[in-house]
């Protein structure tokens, strides 16, 4: 065993530990050294667990193959352990702690045999900040390692910080026999401990990702009164150098990092905007002394997904990953490049398909359907510095202050274009409603309403009832709070074809937002919130069909009725733990409605 690169005894113990555990041939602590990333590059190529990629076309880059049925989080294989279930809530599955101990110990025992656990210490959020967390994740999987060199910020400098505390997530993690039966993706929020095996898929294994930035952030946030958010952060710098910051929550296929990365639309470009991203997934925030939220990006990576990306989708993010960027379940192209479906450029005519199999367009199965090239969740793992809008305040130890928080759904009607809500109560209310009508590739009744509060659904670490109440008793803690509104890029015409032009076009939207915030546009007052109007978004060089405006801005009263019964339905879930609060704005929006001219 190598010499211990920490005095932390609380640290050097439960690594001692865990190899007792996990019995691994040896322990390598990982110090954030471009010497030490490379040589793990080098072993990772050598035993075919990566990929190295054409140097001149992709400096940096490397291609990774997980097993065939490791592809996506499994969500029904995660569990929340908490003494109590009511704590984990409705939203969450539950084990009992000491039930998910004993049976995770029985796939860790050995699993490690004959092979290097690697001791990862990792800050979420700027070292010695005061919003950060540290934690420290073992590992026996190099491709791990370095996602987590490009996801967090590692190594000597954070072992550094935890010379003077020993607070720290203890994250433990194998492949172990990569059996789906022998899965388990346990988060001990009691404990500040999170446990994955059997998995070497990067959301159930880059632990500071979803784990811990949002399951074991948003039980300590609820406990020490800050947020830790499902959302994008970004900036938007006017000419005169001013920038406004806002951050947003969207379900999975919103356009989350398309919206975080957006280039202005030509007919907005003589106004000069810049658009800075901070992040594209996760948002902790905090009140500051000035009574505003301010947030920071835990995160220095992208962990994005491949299919769809483009340079008329996301040009940032094409960019983005040019360089020192790991695809995970891309094609292979014969020169050593990578395609995935929706990518710039015609299908290639051939190529290595992420199941490592000889590929062709069109190819089909034995049922008859088309073989995909790229997984439908094929991903990258790029480092934000390398985005084009990367903001200059990514490591700003204090955050961003937000003017505005967004919510969006993927919604064919009901919801209009955008609108904002009456206050925060009103806000928080709406974003505990929002949700997604199913598209194809998901499973259930196309068309019906999945709800997803604040985006955070698969993410929350405890009871969802006792997080809007948290969302609730935040607001009381701001002088000056955020405007909330809402967002939907997704409303259709008769013909079922999108209204609303949606990518780089969304910038016009956000526009009247920040005008919004600072009081230079008026709006109209309907039942669900104030709408704009139309006169109030800019529109120069974008040209709709006829009305399409009225019908993207228009509250159908009907609609909207229909949809209270989804809302009530929805809340009954929590029973009576749900804030009295949100039953009141749901009766105080059925009255509005009543009332309702259309």
């Amino acid at each position: 065993m190598e010499k211990m690169p920490t005095t932390n005894k609380k640290l050097i113990d439960w690594v001692n530990k865990m190899a007792r555990l996990c019995g691994p041939e040896r322990i390598v602590w990982i110090d954030g050294s471009e010497e030490q990333k490379l040589a793990l590059e080098k072993e990772s190529v050598a035993n075919g667990d990566l990929i190295r990629l054409n140097q001149e076309k992709l400096p940096g880059c490397f291609l990774h193959r997980t097993a065939h049925d490791d592809v996506a989080r499994t969500e029904h294989l995660t569990f929340i352990c908490t003494k109590k279930k009511k704590d984990a809530g409705p939203n969450n599955n539950w084990m009992r702690p000491q039930a998910a101990y004993q049976k995770a110990k029985k796939i860790f025992k050995s699993s490690m045999s004959g092979r290097t656990m690697y001791v990862i210490p990792f800050s979420m959020g700027p070292v010695g900040s005061p919003f950060s967390k540290i934690g420290v994740e073992l590992t026996d999987s190099r491709y791990v390692v370095l996602n987590m060199l490009i996801m967090t910020r590692c190594g000597n400098a954070v072992l550094g910080q935890l010379e003077k505390n020993d607070n720290f997530t203890k994250c433990l993690h194998s492949k172990a026999k990569l059996d789906i039966n022998n899965r388990l993706i346990l988060h001990f929020p009691e404990d500040n401990t999170i446990w994955s095996v059997g998995s070497g898929y990067g959301g159930n294994v880059l632990l500071g990702k979803k784990c811990l930035s949002l399951r074991i952030a948003s039980f300590q946030a609820k406990k020490e009164k800050w947020m830790a958010e499902h959302m994008l952060i970004m900036g938007i710098e006017e000419p005169n150098g001013h920038v406004e910051y806002i951050a947003a929550a969207f379900p999975s296929a919103c356009g989350k990092t398309n919206l975080a990365m957006l280039v202005p639309p030509e007919g907005l470009k003589k106004k000069g905007y810049r658009i800075w991203t901070l992040g594209d997934d996760i948002s902790w925030m905090r009140v500051d002394s000035d009574g505003s939220l301010w947030a920071v990006n835990p995160e220095t990576g992208f962990f994005g997904v491949a299919p769809g990306t483009n340079s008329k989708t996301n040009p940032n993010m094409v960019e983005t990953i040019r360089k020192n960027t790991i695809y995970t379940n891309v094609l292979l192209k014969p020169d050593n490049t990578v395609w995935w479906e929706g990518a710039d450029g015609d299908a290639p005519a051939q190529g290595i398909d992420w199941k490592g199999n000889p590929w062709k367009p069109n190819t089909t199965d034995s049922e008859g359907k088309i073989i995909k090239g790229a997984h439908p969740n094929a991903r990258f793992t790029a480092p934000i510095v390398n985005c084009p809008s990367a903001s200059f305040r990514l490591e700003q130890h204090h955050g961003v202050p937000i003017s505005a928080i967004i919510f969006g759904g993927r919604r064919e009607h009901v919801a209009p274009l955008i609108y904002q809500s009456f206050n925060w109560q009103h806000g928080v209310f709406v974003g505990a409603t929002m949700g997604s009508e199913l598209t194809a590739a998901q499973v259930g009744k196309l068309g019906q309403v999945r709800r997803d509060p604040m985006a955070m659904l698969p993410f929350c670490g405890y009871n969802m009832a006792e997080y809007f109440k948290h969302w609730l008793n935040m607001g009381k803690l701001m002088a000056k709070p955020p405007k909330i509104f809402h967002v939907n890029w997704f409303r259709t015409d008769k013909a079922g074809k999108f209204l609303w032009p949606g990518f780089c076009e969304n910038l016009r939207i956000l526009e009247w937002i920040l005008d919004r915030c600072n009081n230079k546009v008026n709006a109209m007052e309907t039942p669900i919130g104030y709408i704009p109007y139309p006169f109030d978004i800019d529109m120069t060089g974008l040209k709709l069909s006829e009305n399409a405006m009225d019908s993207l801005l228009k509250v159908n009263k009907e609609e909207w009725l229909e949809e209270t019964k989804g809302i009530n339905k929805f809340f009954a879930m929590f029973k009576k733990d749900l804030p009295k609060e949100l039953t009141d704005e749901l009766e105080a929006l059925m009255e509005r409605l009543k009332g309702y001219g259309q």
